[in-house]
């Protein structure tokens, strides 16, 4: 292989929006419209896009539930990156619960968002995403760490000139974080079919300290994986993406386990010199693997505390799994621990994740498919919902979470066939049970309480009598501690 030098993405690729140059739009009988390409995209149409009076800017489709949680569903709320793949600067982060409620709803802006979570951050949990836009299948963006009540305190960039790509943040113990990154070089691929002058897309991820932004590791896949590895097609052997890196997760002995989606292997990777300890899959296994385990471009590889691997089995066709998998290193085999699927054969031909419970339930992001759901250790599912109109999201995660809102709550007020109605919301809290109604007639002071009405959902209506023309929302707590109070608003 003759690697004649590096060069930066152009203008022309760092703005292109979409998961690769050639993607392209078709329609099949079962998708009423489908979005491929050489990257993570695709896309089904789905539910509708809510409104709130209150917050006319949320504009981030439902959650459907089509199972509703069932006994022995594991606590928390549902953590979501929703974007709209033919137009992926429709995006933002979400948080539902398990009635498909949003509880907290980032708006839509300019960029897209993805890997969406709660990570330890400071001894201390907080929210992290990627945003930014996406070429050729991967991302040109940053990462940022917001605390409880949404407010970013710390933006990361991959390192040395690099750009942080959306496949990869994790936080580790070690103050630091790893993350993935992308950079296109020049390559002799006449070995693998293609041109001698072609250009190849070198998948890269960094270890990098939070706070100072110092780069304390480096790999790049092509001083250790060959690209004769790949399954990918070289085609004009413009930017070939021949690996496809899309998880970093660390081994219970502090090496780094690689989910390479284009070569079907995982890789076990010494954390200090960047050797292959281990190839899990692909052309050149180090484990022999039974027919029932074998897996295809998969996506996010972690090791269990049981020391199983689950892995996101998007499989060549049919159905897409959550799939366990227990591997013997000293023997060099694998066998099948468990996997899960939809009743209803669900493939997802790019993205997912698979998320190991404390409670053993699992919870599985259906990636370009519009789904998330929740398995008990039994394999029942127990939960089942699906993301609102031509939306997807990378992955998908359950996570405790509380907070207050961000802000102040907001209020609007209607009046129409001689009723008022009150619309109150506050983005992202979790601790108002109940909404109290500051009502004045005629005049913005001395307001009077009305009688408190019980939170519902992200936003509660209220009827007020016809004659206020003044009101503040007042929202409390279950023992009627005050959290917050809107601003004065006019009817």
């Amino acid at each position: 292989m003759d690697l004649t030098g590096e060069r930066r993405l152009t203008r022309r690729q760092l703005l292109v929006a979409g998961g690769a140059a050639s993607a392209a739009v078709v329609l099949s009988s079962s998708q009423s419209r489908v979005w491929r390409g050489g990257g993570d995209i695709e896309l089904t149409a789905a539910a509708a896009v809510p409104g709130f009076v209150s917050r006319p800017d949320l504009r981030i489709p439902a959650l459907a539930v089509t199972t509703p949680a069932g006994a022995g569903i594991a606590p928390g709320l549902i953590l979501l990156a929703p974007y709209d793949a033919p137009r992926p600067a429709q995006a933002g982060a979400l948080i539902v619960d398990n009635g498909g409620s949003a509880v907290w709803e980032q708006p839509l802006a300019n960029v897209v968002t993805t890997d969406f979570r709660v990570q330890s951050y400071r001894g201390r949990p907080a929210l992290t995403w990627w945003e930014g836009r996406i070429t050729l299948g991967h991302g040109v963006g940053r990462y940022v760490i917001a605390d409880s009540n949404y407010k970013p305190i710390a933006y990361v960039e991959a390192g040395d000139g690099r750009r942080g790509d959306l496949h990869e943040f994790l936080v580790t113990d070690r103050g630091t974080a790893l993350l993935t990154s992308y950079a296109i070089v020049d390559a002799d691929l006449r070995s693998v079919g293609g041109p001698r002058r072609g250009t190849i897309q070198n998948a890269m991820f960094q270890e990098v300290e939070l706070g100072s932004g110092r780069v304390v590791f480096e790999w790049q896949s092509l001083d250790h994986i060959p690209i004769a590895e790949s399954y990918w097609p070289v085609g004009s052997g413009a930017d070939w993406d021949y690996v496809h890196l899309n998880s970093i997760a660390v081994d219970s002995d502090h090496n780094l386990l690689v989910s390479s989606r284009n070569t079907h292997t995982i890789y076990k990777i010494d954390r200090r010199s960047g050797e292959v300890i281990w190839r899990l899959g692909g052309k050149h296994s180090d484990f022999a693997i039974a027919s029932d385990a074998t897996f295809a471009w998969q996506h996010d590889a972690r090791r269990q505390p049981d020391g199983t691997i689950s892995v996101f089995d998007n499989g060549y066709g049919g159905a897409s799994r959550a799939l366990l998998l227990s591997v013997d290193e000293a023997g060099r085999r694998v066998s099948r621990r468990r996997s899960f699927t939809r009743p209803a054969p669900t493939f997802a031909n790019s993205q997912g994740n698979v998320q190991m419970l404390p409670s053993g339930n699992v919870f599985v992001g259906w990636g370009a498919q519009p789904y998330v759901s929740e398995f008990a250790p039994s394999g029942e599912l127990i939960f089942d919902a699906q993301l609102g109109s031509r939306y997807i999201s990378y992955r998908a995660y359950r996570a405790a979470w509380v907070s207050l809102g961000a802000g102040a709550p907001a209020v609007a007020a209607q009046r129409s066939a001689g009723r008022t109605s009150v619309y109150v919301s506050w983005n992202g809290d979790t601790r108002v049970s109940q909404w109290t109604v500051l009502a004045g007639e005629g005049s913005s002071t001395g307001l009077r309480a009305l009688r408190p009405v019980a939170r519902r959902g992200f936003e509660t209506v209220i009827e007020v009598p016809a004659a206020v023309t003044h009101v503040r929302v007042r929202g409390s707590d279950a023992a009627g501690r005050t959290l917050a109070t809107s601003a004065l608003v006019r009817v």
